[in-house]
């Protein structure tokens, strides 16, 4: 009888079972990419601008029905986004440096596909892009989708038009000092300028500057300046002063027409309640319902998030409901976007970087989806 150590035993049977391993190749993991299909009513792309970290911005998809985050769009640092009229694109202007956060530069419109999430084409531009924070004058579709208009600022002001279906940079207009990008119709664009005014250009079948006309001062920008974070509306656009006035424009004829300046505070609160934030309005179009968020502060307090949401009706100028978020366990609101079907929703981003849901016609929160990035910025719905 032949005895056997039991260690070379065990050694035996380890170097069999290596042999077999080696044997026997291991497959290649296979990745694959789920397409997300077409996005739900209340669906809404979050902009984090990563302050902490500012080559690294991201596009967020988060569904307001289920709470989940879907999936993520990277988008380099300080970027722009707009979605393309028919939904199936997510445009995003920004900047890369070829040793990360310095090097050289490379300034572009990267087209994401909202099914996939992929980067599926891109536009390179000069280096001179506006890196302001994302807003909707920051980077914008014509309303047919065939153009796409850039900011570009060295300071020297003027403005990209691109072909967002051949993929090509069609021309730089200069804009004489007025900033930014508002779109609208198929072929014009405006931008504001410092004196209160918008310069509006019309652009040829080419791309090429047809002609620019300036309008008469809608707003004072030594007494009372508006943010640039128009609110869209179905004529045009809504802007809202520091001090809470409502400037509407109608964008649909060859000129803007501009509508007497209401107010979002009562005379004796005005300079003490203020909207503040980076996306400092909503509104639902068919309810006809604006929502602000609003803080007490005095001047420089206009980048101060809301402690309370008030919703206005813009027909009738007037507020039909406050909302304090204290009670709701929520961080100032810096940004607001809602959706636009019959039971809308409220997407309301937080100093902390959480995003609040809630019910539009109520204000019942319904979800508070945390760690949405250091700064959400920018709330976009399909």
């Amino acid at each position: 009888m032949i005895r056997i150590h039991p260690a070379c035993l065990t050694a035996a049977l380890l170097a069999a079972r290596l042999a077999a391993a080696e044997s026997a190749p291991v497959a290649n993991e296979q990745f694959t990419v789920e397409e997300l299909g077409k996005a739900g009513p209340h669906w809404a792309y979050v902009v984090d601008v990563a302050w902490n970290n500012e080559i690294d911005a991201r596009v967020r998809v988060l569904d307001g029905d289920s709470f989940r985050e879907l999936g993520q769009v990277d988008a380099g640092f300080s970027p722009a986004v707009a979605l393309s009229p028919d939904g199936h694109t997510l445009a995003v202007s920004t900047t890369y440096w070829s040793r990360g956060g310095h090097g050289d530069r490379n300034d572009v419109v990267e087209f994401n596909d909202t099914r996939t999430l992929t980067a599926t084409a891109e536009v390179l531009l000069p280096g001179k892009r506006a890196m302001v924070p994302p807003a909707t004058t920051s980077l914008g579709y014509s309303a047919d989708g065939r153009l796409l208009y850039v900011p570009f600022l060295t300071p020297a002001a003027s403005l990209a038009v691109i072909d967002p279906v051949a993929h090509k940079l069609l021309s730089e207009i200069d804009t004489t000092g007025c900033v930014l990008v508002i779109p609208h119709g198929p072929n014009r664009v405006s931008s504001i300028c410092d004196n209160g005014r918008l310069m509006t250009l019309a652009i040829d079948a080419k791309g090429q500057e047809a002609s620019r006309t300036l309008s008469d001062p809608f707003f004072d920008a030594e007494t009372d300046p508006v943010f640039v974070q128009g609110v869209p509306s179905p004529t045009g656009m809504l802007f809202l002063s520091f001090l809470g006035q409502v400037h509407e424009i109608d964008l649909r004829g060859a000129q803007p027409a501009f509508a007497a300046a209401w107010s979002l505070v009562p005379a004796a609160d005005r300079g003490k309640w203020r909207p503040g934030g980076t996306q400092v309005g909503a509104l639902h179009s068919a309810r006809h319902r604006l929502y602000v968020p609003m803080h007490q502060g005095g001047e420089g307090s206009h980048k101060e998030g809301g402690t309370e949401l008030w919703v206005f009706d813009t027909q009738s100028h007037r507020r039909v409901a406050r909302w304090p978020l204290a009670p709701l366990k929520l961080a100032a609101v810096t940004s607001v976007q809602v959706t636009q079907d019959e039971h809308p929703l409220l997407f309301a981003a937080t100093a902390d970087g959480a995003v609040a849901i809630l019910d539009a016609t109520t204000g019942r929160l319904r979800h508070v989806a945390r760690n949405m990035g250091q700064t959400p910025w920018q709330i976009i719905i399909p």
